[in-house]
């Protein structure tokens, strides 16, 4: 069958082109139906990923955040119409130690590889997860972005030492506020306090226990682990601060991206014995685990909601420059596209 994929072949400018698929194979094929904007999309999008990045990966479809619903399954597991989410994770061998997010063998969706902007998505039986029924699907476009947390906070548990009654989370933004909503899930006993400077984010998270401004942090504040979801130049102000108020021994989980190197007082890492762990994306794992989450504690679902800036509907490639466009003023919550093209 010919599918068409709507790539990025240069900044701001989208194009259609032609894929010759066949439909006799092991793969599931999808069509999305709701897809959402990252950040990291946006960087190729507005050309900032760096001249080397842009001349190496495109033309490439972007967004790796997506579910849509099943059109043909070759052995017919999947009943046609079954909504999915769609693990952009794509890896080419396994390993007992390394996940399959940190294998460098892997290919992600949308990072040198196509992303989900395309009429027709053909996916390993493995790469997708069913959604509970009569979920939101503007919410449910952005489950990858969840999964990120799940992933984390699955690392953590493994790594972290028992005494968790205090956790800090800091930035407010998309991530902040998604991290902090399942800390109080998973650990409804523990206290978790969200470290942000912007009053009207803040205003969103009603849900946890106390609320920091980083301007103004009580002397007497401690948290006994802490999760940055700051990112860019504020992963560096973030870490200091965390360094300053986290209880010895204590876990420091680094969630935020930087472009460019940052510096940390590494002598009081080394005085209060403190352990950093880095994740990144997620893998197939962390999506069943995350759909797990929704099922155990749907009123997650209705929290999310908060999250879901602009809706688009999409039914010409112009309508996804739109979408683009706005996304880039867009200063909470995440752009979602309805995929009618």
């Amino acid at each position: 069958m010919i599918n068409q994929v709507y790539r990025l072949v240069s900044p701001r400018q989208f194009e259609i082109t032609y894929t010759d698929k066949s439909i006799m194979s092991d793969c599931i094929i999808v069509r999305p139906t709701h897809l959402s904007i990252c950040a990291a999309d946006q960087r190729y999008y507005t050309g900032t990923r760096g001249k080397e990045a842009m001349q190496k990966k495109l033309p490439m479809a972007l967004i790796h955040e997506g579910v849509g619903e099943v059109v043909f399954d070759p052995i017919g597991e999947m009943e046609v119409g079954t909504k999915v989410v769609m693990v952009p994770n794509i890896p080419n061998e396994s390993n007992p130690i390394i996940a399959e997010n940190y294998l460098k063998s892997s290919k992600f969706r949308s990072s040198g590889f196509d992303g989900f902007m395309q009429d027709y998505i053909f996916l390993g039986r493995d790469r997708i997860v069913e959604l509970p029924k009569n979920i939101n699907m503007d919410v449910a476009a952005f489950t990858e972005l969840v999964t990120i947390t799940v992933h984390a906070i699955s690392r953590f548990e493994k790594k972290s030492h028992p005494v968790k009654e205090a956790f800090g989370v800091w930035g407010d933004g998309n991530l902040g506020y998604i991290t902090c909503l399942l800390l109080k899930k998973i650990y409804p006993q523990s206290k978790v306090i969200v470290f942000g400077k912007t009053d009207y984010k803040l205003s969103h998270f009603s849900f946890v226990d106390e609320i920091i401004k980083i301007d103004d942090i009580p002397a007497n504040t401690q948290v006994d682990h802490a999760i940055e979801c700051a990112g860019g130049k504020g992963s560096q102000y973030a870490i200091e601060q965390i360094i300053d108020y986290i209880n010895p021994e204590g876990t420091i989980c680094l969630l935020g991206v930087s472009e460019y190197p940052i510096e940390v007082n590494t002598r009081m890492v080394l005085e209060k014995g403190l352990t950093f762990i880095g994740s990144s994306r997620s893998g197939a794992i962390d999506f069943r685990n995350t759909i797990d989450i929704y099922k155990k504690f749907p009123e997650i679902i209705d929290y999310l909601e908060t999250l879901v800036g602009e809706v688009h509907e999409v039914v010409k490639i112009k309508d996804a420059t739109v979408a683009f466009e706005s996304d880039l003023s867009s200063s909470w919550g995440k752009t979602v596209m309805r995929w009618k093209i």
